[in-house]
C-alpha cells in the first residue's frame, strides 16, 4: 500500500467506532454528493477518497514522503496486492488502528449489538453467507454495517449504511437474501389467512398489518426479531407526513406541505377503513386485532418504515411485488447511483431451484471503507422529504410543482367576477375568452382540470406543460376558425402564442415564489449563522434548506426562461394579441378555482408507485 493510501485508510479509520464484530462498526461516511470528477463517476462517496487522497498526497509530499513511478511504495503496494487480504486481516487491522481511540456509549453498544443479531440471523435462519474469507463456492462478503453515518455537505445524521470491507470491482455480487426472510404480501396472508388479507387488497396494507402484528403483538417471539430490532423509530426518519404542526409551518409556501397534509390524511382515513373504524379489523376480530396494539401512532410508524425502506422487486417470477428486505434496506440512497436491487431466481443458467432470492450488484468500483449506494429512483426533493425525511444538497431530479390555471372565463362566470370585484378600484375587469367554452369542453375530453400542477426543474419544464399552456394561450387569431382539437399542441401554434406561454410560465413560477413568506436571500443568511442553525431542530433545519433550494431552482428557472423569450424574439409587448389573455396564471378574484384542483403533481407522481392513498 502506498503512503498516500495509508494515510487515507489513517483518516478513514480515526471517524471509526471498533467492534468485534467483523462487519459492524461506525463511521462518518457520507450519503449525499460532492462536487464530481471523472474518476468518480458522478458519485459522492469516490469523490470523498479523491478530495483525501490529494490532501494526504500533499501533506506526505512536504513531509518527503512520496516517491515516484515504481518507487519503494509502489512494489509494496504490488506485493500486497499479490498476496492478497487473509481473513479476518479487517478485524484485525480496525482493533490494533482502533485501540483506546474511543469510549463506547450505551446507545452506541445497543446499535452494534442489534446489528451482530441481524448478521446472526441472517446466517442461521437464511444461510446469508457473510464471512470475511473464501469457502467453497462462496467468496468473502464484501459489506460492513456502518452504525451511523453523516452527510457530508450538511453534517446530518443518515443513520446506518453498508460500507465496502474490500475493494469491489464494477459488476461484483454484493448481497443476495432469500425471499423467506423478507416481508410480503404472501407472508402477511401466511400470518392472517385469506379472510384479512383478501385478494387484491394492497401491498402497503397488508405489509403494514404484519410489521405492526410482529413488532407489537408477538410478546417478542417473531421470526423477524433481530429485522425489526434495527428498524428506527419515527423520530429517526422524519417523513413530513409525521411532522408536528409548528415545524410543518417552516415549510409554508413549499408545495410539499400540501402533499403532506394529503397524505396524512389519507393515511388516517385507510387506518379507520381497515383497522380502527366500525366494523373494520378491530372489531370484527378484537382477540387478532386488539385496539391497544393496533393504534393509529404505530400504523404510521409502519407506513413510515414502508416508504422509506420497501423495495419494488421487479424479476419475481409471479410479477413485480413489494418486499421489504433486511440488510439490503441499509442501503442509502445517491441520485447518481445506477445500483437497484431486484429479484432472481436460484441457481445456475443449467438448473433452477424453483426459488427466489434478492440480489444487488455493484454498480462501479467501491475502494475499502466507502459507502454503497442504490438508486430510490429519479425523485425530487419534496418526495425524498415527504416519504423518506431527507433531502439532498446536489439532485438532478429536484423539481417544483408550479400551478397553472385555465380561468373559465364564459360569459356567466366574468359577469359573476366582475360583480364580486366592483368595489376594488384596483382590479380591472376581466374579458370573456371566446374560446372558454371549447378550450372547457377539450381539456374535459382529454382528462385534463382547469387547474393543473406541473413540475418544474433548473433548466427545463415538462412538454405537457408546454402543451396545456399553448391550448390556454390560444385566440381567435390563432385558430382563424379551426376547432381547437385540430391543432398539434406538442408544436408551436404561433410567435405570438408561444411568447404568451413562456411569459405565462414565468408569471406563474414568481406566483409561485410569493407564496413564499421568506425569499432565498433570507433562508441563505440563516444557513449561514451557523451559531443559530444549529438551535433549529432538525425537521426546521431540513425545511428552511428545502424552501432555499426550491427558490434557487425557480429563480434559475426563470433566468432560462428570460433568456429563451429574448434569444427568440418573444417578447409579448412586441406581439400584438387578438383577443389575447393571461391564464398562466389565476386572474384577479379566481384564487377559488386554484383552491378545487384535484391533486398535486407530486400526489399524480405518489400514485403511480401503488401507494394505498386514494390520490383522485
Amino acid at each position: 500500500m502506498s503512503k498516500s493510501s495509508s494515510f487515507i485508510s489513517l483518516l478513514f479509520y480515526t471517524s471509526l467506532y471498533y467492534c468485534k464484530d467483523v462487519t459492524s462498526f461506525t463511521t462518518t461516511t457520507t450519503t449525499t454528493t460532492t462536487s464530481f470528477s471523472s474518476t468518480a463517476r458522478h458519485h459522492p462517496a469516490n469523490n470523498i477518497n479523491v478530495n483525501i487522497n490529494n490532501n494526504a498526497h500533499n501533506i506526505l509530499f512536504m513531509a518527503g514522503g512520496s516517491s515516484g513511478e515504481g518507487g519503494e511504495a509502489e512494489w509494496a503496494k504490488a506485493l500486497k496486492d499479490a498476496e492478497g487480504t487473509a481473513p479476518g486481516s479487517f478485524d484485525r487491522e480496525m482493533k490494533a488502528k482502533m485501540s483506546g481511540l474511543f469510549q463506547k456509549s450505551p446507545q452506541k453498544n445497543t446499535k452494534l449489538n442489534a446489528n451482530k443479531a441481524l448478521l446472526k440471523w441472517l446466517e442461521t435462519e437464511g444461510e446469508v453467507y457473510l464471512a470475511d474469507e473464501s469457502t467453497w463456492g462462496e467468496a468473502p462478503h464484501p459489506l460492513a454495517i456502518s452504525t451511523e453515518t453523516l452527510d457530508e455537505v450538511t453534517n446530518e445524521s443518515t443513520g446506518r449504511g453498508l460500507l465496502a470491507r474490500r475493494s469491489i470491482n464494477e459488476g461484483d455480487e454484493l448481497l443476495t437474501i432469500p425471499m423467506e426472510l423478507c416481508m410480503t404480501i404472501d407472508r402477511a396472508r401466511d400470518v392472517f389467512g385469506t379472510s384479512v388479507i383478501t385478494a387484491g387488497m394492497n401491498e402497503y396494507l397488508a405489509i403494514a398489518l404484519l410489521l405492526v402484528h410482529e413488532k407489537y403483538n408477538t410478546d417478542g417471539k417473531s421470526s423477524w426479531k433481530p429485522y425489526l430490532d434495527i428498524l428506527p423509530e419515527v423520530e429517526e426518519v422524519n417523513p413530513t407526513f409525521t411532522w408536528a404542526d409548528e415545524d410543518l409551518q417552516f415549510l409554508d409556501g413549499s408545495p410539499v406541505v400540501a402533499a403532506t397534509l394529503s397524505l396524512k390524511m389519507k393515511l388516517e382515513r385507510e387506518y379507520n377503513d381497515l383497522l380502527g373504524g366500525e366494523g373494520a379489523l378491530c372489531d370484527r376480530f378484537p382477540t387478532r386485532f386488539p385496539r391497544e396494539v393496533f393504534t393509529l401512532e404505530r400504523w404510521t410508524w409502519a407506513f413510515t418504515m414502508l416508504f422509506s425502506r420497501a423495495i419494488r422487486l421487479r424479476n419475481l417470477k409471479d410479477g413485480e411485488g413489494l418486499a421489504l428486505v433486511p440488510y439490503a434496506d441499509l442501503i442509502n440512497h445517491s441520485p447518481f447511483s445506477g445500483a437497484y436491487v431486484d429479484a432472481r431466481e436460484v441457481g445456475s443458467w443449467l438448473f433452477k431451484t424453483g426459488e427466489e432470492e434478492v440480489i444487488l450488484y455493484a454498480d462501479r468500483g467501491y475502494r475499502k471503507m466507502e459507502q454503497i449506494y442504490i438508486s430510490y429512483g429519479p425523485k425530487s426533493n419534496a418526495e425524498l422529504l415527504l416519504l423518506y425525511g431527507f433531502a439532498l444538497e446536489r439532485n438532478p431530479f429536484n423539481s417544483v410543482d408550479v400551478t397553472v390555471s385555465l380561468a373559465p372565463r364564459t360569459k356567466a362566470v366574468v359577469e359573476q367576477v366582475n360583480s364580486a370585484n366592483s368595489g376594488e378600484n384596483d382590479i380591472a375587469d376581466i374579458d370573456i375568452d371566446p374560446l372558454a367554452e371549447e378550450k372547457l369542453e377539450f381539456l374535459e375530453r382529454v382528462g385534463r382540470a382547469n387547474t393543473v400542477d406541473f413540475p418544474c426543474y433548473a433548466d427545463r419544464y415538462p412538454i405537457e406543460m408546454l402543451e396545456y399552456l399553448r391550448l390556454m394561450c390560444m385566440t381567435e387569431e390563432d385558430t382563424r376558425g379551426r376547432a381547437i382539437r385540430d391543432f398539434d399542441y406538442s408544436r408551436t401554434i404561433s410567435a405570438a402564442n408561444e411568447a404568451s406561454v413562456l411569459t405565462s410560465i414565468v408569471a406563474a413560477i414568481k406566483s409561485q415564489l410569493r407564496r413564499y413568506p421568506t425569499t432565498e436571500e433570507q433562508d441563505a443568511q440563516i444557513i449561514k449563522d451557523k451559531g443559530m442553525f444549529k438551535f433549529f431542530t432538525y425537521n426546521q433545519r431540513m425545511a428552511i434548506r428545502h424552501r432555499r433550494n426550491e427558490k434557487r431552482l425557480l429563480k434559475r428557472t426563470i433566468a432560462a426562461l428570460e433568456k429563451q423569450i429574448r434569444t427568440r424574439g418573444l417578447n409579448a409587448d412586441d406581439l400584438q394579441r387578438a383577443g389575447g389573455n393571461t391564464l398562466g396564471t389565476v386572474l384577479p378574484g379566481e384564487e377559488r378555482y386554484a383552491k378545487n384542483k384535484k391533486r398535486t403533481a407530486l400526489e399524480e407522481r405518489l400514485e403511480k408507485l401503488g401507494l394505498p392513498v386514494d390520490l383522485k
